[in-house]
């Protein structure tokens, strides 16, 4: 009995394959962002006095939408996994689940939006900027209601939102075109 390889039919339209590939991409930036939160953002933070504090995980997501495109729902599991690998780390558990998903979404619709023509160009430092502060400030109110709207949180996490957001929008941006390359994809 001749054993024949194992294949899996999909989708010959691309932008709708979520191959092996795909996953393996996603594990590799999801562990290297885990990594990073540990060592590069807790020395960040250490060193801005809390001012700054990456969120490497966003970035990381932000950059597998980027190379991968994958349709809306597809972006919403990859936050839904992106919020719970923060979950090891996080001081304030389940947030992320609301607010990467939604930011995920969010960056797959912008992606999509500016993948043609001129806005091509400033699709990754804009899209990741915009989802870190929809994901901050999302994580904000809902930490604002679970501690019976402290007045005081919006006006100290706002500016960590959106120095964050520069910090990601910058870091995605240098990424994108090796990260590319290395997948394979055109930038």
């Amino acid at each position: 009995m001749s054993e024949s390889p194992r294949t899996v039919a999909t989708n010959a339209n691309a932008s709708d394959a979520f191959d092996v590939s795909s996953l393996v991409l996603l594990a590799v930036l999801l562990a290297a962002g885990f990594i990073l939160n540990f060592t590069v953002g807790n020395a960040i933070s250490a060193v801005t006095g809390g001012l700054i504090q990456p969120e490497f995980i966003i970035s990381a997501f932000c950059l597998m939408i980027l190379v991968k495109r994958p349709t809306v729902a597809q972006a919403l599991v990859i936050g839904l996994i992106s919020a719970a690998v923060i979950q090891l780390t996080t001081k304030s558990p389940f947030i992320d689940f609301a607010a990467e998903g939604i930011a995920a979404m969010l960056m797959a619709l912008i992606v999509r939006a500016g993948r043609n023509g001129k806005a091509k160009r400033i699709v990754p430092a804009v899209g990741t900027f915009v989802t870190t502060v929809v994901s901050g400030t999302i994580f904000m109110l809902i930490k604002m209601a679970t501690m019976g709207f402290a007045t005081g949180l919006a006006a100290v996490m706002m500016p960590v939102v959106v120095l964050t957001a520069v910090f990601n929008a910058v870091l995605v941006t240098a990424l994108y075109v090796p990260v590319c390359k290395a997948a394979h994809v055109e930038a």
